[in-house]
């Protein structure tokens, strides 16, 4: 395996693409503007593929913060008063948008996340969808009439926007992960202020920024802050002006997102990580549960906190089922995300690589056996099957985050669900069988927030209520859910006749 070397395609300037700023993406975006970087220090988005700096973006300092959620909470009541068919137009406008930046989009998904043209094709889909899905809420009446025990009294129950939501989100799908939040938070007439990953600020804030500009959004609306979570990240979530605080990314950051946020009575919004299980009984299809454990694992070099953490497969399956999975592993093709037959591109960066490698060398010194991969080249990390697992193994104790597959079996349903459920994550999971009555008894008894049958865990659907449990998270995301989040539920009560009082 090779990392590949510059092309011209890889040297395309994506400070001129047609979705950039005049000015390229070296700027914050407060106020409706695009604050130059100044004397602030500068962020090197590299290509993970390359490892060759594609932008430079400032890096947002704690008063560049204080200043978004300033502006932000100055704007917010205005832009609440706008008619909803108003807001959600211009939520529509954005998102139609990201549809004429599509090609621009792919490339910015190669260059700065290592995102190959299948993940950018769902990536952009998922995008709109959740874009469609929020602007609809301005629209959705959440409000009802409920009777009274006094008489002559009407209770209403109105829902009005939260005011300020902040939203922080991480690298692997930062497009999606930002729009899930951002498009109902401004179709519900909040404001914002965003903090993307380090790695990601591009696609994960400043494009969103550039087509929210495009569509029409009142200035200070959506307030752009890049910068390095350990220094602004604390400062961000614990700050007094939101009302939510909406993170997606690692439990372990998680935690301290949520303390910080209740510490200053704002409502946290968390999507943490999974170690998800992908169940196969013994009456399972065989080739259907290995396609779908391929595409879990494979997809997006597993970077993903619902891919397939760990196989659990029955011990009458074990040795066919992964033969074929280190079969399908062996043919993904590997290489530079910007070449359309690339299905497997590099890993985000070092620090992930390097875990991801100590997880594997370290199962297999504990009696894992690596059945293909196993290599990595610069950050290029082969798929990988490995064998004789068990649960208390590295890699499959652990949120890998990486394209690799480990398969452990089982002799009952019993056991593999005492096996899917013996994590502090509870995300996604999946389970194979012919038999759907029997694959729902397994799937109601997997602590978990949601659950595949015959199919695989990497499942988001706009419409759909999205959320874990237990060290995967707070609340749900999507349609309903995430309304409830996004706004503030108050009750409202009407005395119409004069009522009697005990004094």
């Amino acid at each position: 395996m090779t990392a590949p070397s510059n092309s011209a395609a890889r040297g395309r300037d994506v400070d001129e693409l047609e979705i950039a700023p005049e000015n390229g993406w070296n700027a914050l975006y407060l106020d409706g503007e695009w604050v130059p970087a100044g004397d602030r220090e500068l962020i090197d988005v590299e290509n993970p593929a390359t490892r060759t700096t594609v932008t430079r973006v400032p890096s947002g300092t704690e008063d560049d913060v204080d200043e978004a959620y300033a502006i932000a909470e100055g704007a917010q009541a205005e832009w609440a008063e706008r008619p909803p068919q108003e807001r959600a137009a211009i939520v529509s406008e954005a998102c139609e948008l990201l549809g004429e930046y599509a090609d621009d989009l792919t490339t910015l998904f190669a260059v700065e996340c290592g995102g190959v043209q299948l993940k950018a094709d769902f990536e952009i889909q998922l995008a709109q969808g959740t874009m469609d899905v929020g602007a609809g809420l301005a629209m959705r009446d959440g409000g009802r009439r409920k009777d009274s025990v006094t008489p002559g009294k009407e209770n209403l129950l109105v829902r009005e926007p939260a005011g300020v939501v902040g939203v922080i989100t991480p690298w692997n799908f930062p497009l999606y992960l930002t729009s899930r939040v951002v498009a109902p938070a401004i179709a519900l007439g909040n404001s914002v202020v965003l903090k993307p990953d380090e790695n990601t600020p591009v696609t994960g804030g400043l494009v969103l920024a550039k087509a929210f500009e495009e569509a029409g959004l009142p200035d200070g609306i959506l307030n752009v802050v890049p910068g390095y979570g350990h220094e602004i990240g604390d400062h961000f979530s614990g700050h007094s002006v939101p009302s939510v605080m909406s993170f997606t990314g690692s439990s372990e950051v998680g935690r301290g997102v949520g303390q910080r946020a209740v510490g200053s009575y704002t409502e946290p919004a968390l999507e943490l990580g999974g170690n998800n299980a992908h169940i196969v009984l013994e009456d399972a299809d065989l080739e259907r549960a290995i396609d779908a454990g391929a595409f879990g694992s494979f997809t997006h070099q597993g970077q993903e906190c619902i891919s397939i953490n760990r196989h659990l497969v029955h011990e009458s399956l074990y040795d066919e089922y992964v033969a074929g999975l280190a079969d399908r592993a062996e043919q993904l093709p590997i290489g530079d995300p910007l070449e359309e037959e690339t299905l497997v591109g590099p890993v985000i960066n070092e620090s992930q690589r390097d875990k991801i490698v100590g997880f594997v060398e370290e199962s297999v010194a504990s009696g894992a056996t690596v059945e293909t991969g196993g290599n990595h080249d610069g950050l290029f990390v082969e798929p990988t099957v490995l064998s004789d697992v068990t649960g208390d193994m590295p890699i499959a104790c652990n949120e890998h985050f990486g394209p690799i597959a480990p398969v452990i079996p089982f002799e009952s349903d019993e056991e593999a669900i005492q096996i899917a459920n013996d994590t502090e994550y509870g995300l996604s999971g999946s389970v194979h069988s012919t038999d759907v009555a029997r694959a729902r008894d397994v799937a109601d008894a997997m602590e978990t927030g949601m659950v595949h049958i015959n199919d695989q865990p990497l499942n988001d659907e706009p419409h759909i209520a999205f959320g874990g449990v237990g060290a995967s998270g707070l609340g749900r995301y999507n349609d309903e859910w995430i309304l409830e989040t996004l706004t503030t539920l108050k009750w409202i009560s009407i005395q119409r006749e004069p009522r009697e009082y005990p004094y």
